[in-house]
């Protein structure tokens, strides 16, 4: 059976980025249950915002559709998703609106998303975690097909959680961290057919 496969990502920009961190650590207890994990950074893929009247004229620019044939080849998500201003960041956002565009009349909608799994997790200054910004990424991701596993971690105070090596500092925070990565490793070892 071919191992399940996870695209795995922060919704930050930023180099050291706290959910960059996170997302790692999340991805070695998926990769540690049995699963695939493609690990990618937003960065790597600029595009303009969203614009209906661009995708007329242009189409989906390159990176998009880069990032969309990344999305189509794998079964699982995992998203660390910072806060901000209390939803999701605009290029997590933005991301999220350019791969859900079809890319010819025989293309269901919403391939990119329907009947894929996501595990979603975040890391924030404040002290709720970045927990706002993951009620609203549920709510999108579950609006648009996806899977939402009801267990998500939202880490406080992420300017003191990390050491310098970007290893969590409280083992017990690092293991429920990589336990949820497991989580949807075994998910959809449990779905494949």
């Amino acid at each position: 059976m071919a191992l399940p496969r996870v695209l795995a990502f922060a919704g930050s920009l930023r180099k050291d980025s706290f959910n960059k961190k996170l997302v790692k650590i999340a991805v070695e207890g998926a990769r540690s249950a049995g699963a695939e994990v493609t690990l990618l950074d937003l960065k790597d893929f600029p595009m303009p915002v969203y614009d209906g009247d661009f995708e007329t004229a242009e189409g989906l620019p390159a990176n998009a559709k880069k990032l969309k044939e990344l999305f189509l080849g794998h079964e699982g998500l995992l998203i660390a998703s910072p806060e901000y201003n209390s939803s999701i960041t605009g290029a997590l956002k933005n991301a999220i609106d350019w791969v859900s565009r079809v890319s010819s009349k025989e293309e269901p909608p919403l391939a990119c998303f329907n009947n894929k799994v996501a595990a979603i997790l975040s890391a924030s200054p404040g002290a709720l975690g970045g927990l706002r910004g993951l009620v609203h990424l549920r709510a999108i991701l579950g609006n648009i097909g996806v899977l939402v596993l009801p267990g998500q971690i939202a880490v406080p105070k992420a300017h003191e959680a990390f050491d310098a090596g970007g290893a969590l500092k409280d083992a017990k925070q690092d293991a429920v961290v990589r336990k949820l990565g497991a989580k949807l490793a075994q998910i959809l070892i449990k779905l494949k057919p």
